[in-house]
């Protein structure tokens, strides 16, 4: 009589705790189910995100080669500037005025000469352009030295442009990677959940 109530006791224990595992176990199927619902919310964003980085990868490619081509221009333009060549050419023209006034002192040096009350003339005319060339000389360096001081502005923008991008890329980078981990961490996780459904299923002799 003894053995029937303990067995009985016993065989109440474990219905008490087969009860108990099998609530555990939907317990478990429901964050399972959960997670893995979860899981397939997340893959569309992922997936958006992905082509949101692509879509700035390569827009960033782009402005980078935008940003090459105006260098080239303005390292052309620096080099052959409609400024710097009239410069050479109002300073080939101080030139030919000295080579003029030098052949204007020779004359009038000369005793034969019958042009000295027009050299006298003819000098002051010429120093006059002279300083009037000087001038205009220093007003077109002037303007070279503002354009060469835009040039400098423009090239630092261009680099914060680029460091700029530069940072918005690899922080793109760095949230996508912790998607991806975050991603491979919950497909771990419910690896794990399954096979430990699996593993009560079979303890509690539960099939599909």
């Amino acid at each position: 009589m003894l053995k029937f109530w303990a067995t009985k006791k016993h065989t109440g224990k474990q219905g008490d705790e087969i009860e108990h595992r099998l609530k555990h176990s939907e317990c478990l199927e429901a964050q399972t189910q959960a997670l893995y619902m979860e899981n397939v919310n997340l893959q569309p964003r992922i997936e958006q995100e992905e082509e949101h980085f692509q879509l700035l990868l390569a827009g960033y490619n782009t402005y980078r080669n935008k940003m090459g081509a105006h260098r080239e221009v303005i390292a052309h333009v620096e080099g052959k500037t409609a400024t710097r060549r009239e410069l050479l050419e109002k300073r080939e023209i101080v030139k030919k005025l000295k080579e003029e006034k030098e052949e204007l002192r020779i004359d009038l040096e000369n005793p034969k000469g019958n042009a000295v009350r027009q050299g006298q003339g003819d000098i002051y005319n010429l120093k006059m352009r002279i300083s009037e060339v000087k001038e205009t000389v220093n007003k077109k360096i002037a303007c070279i030295v503002k354009e060469q001081e835009v040039h400098i502005q423009l090239k630092k923008e261009v680099e914060m442009q680029n460091r700029r991008c530069d940072a918005i890329l690899k922080h793109l980078h760095c949230q996508l990677n912790k998607t991806q981990s975050n991603k491979r961490q919950w497909n771990w996780d419910i690896q794990q959940m399954e096979r430990k459904v699996a593993q009560l299923r079979k303890c509690l002799g539960i099939t599909e």
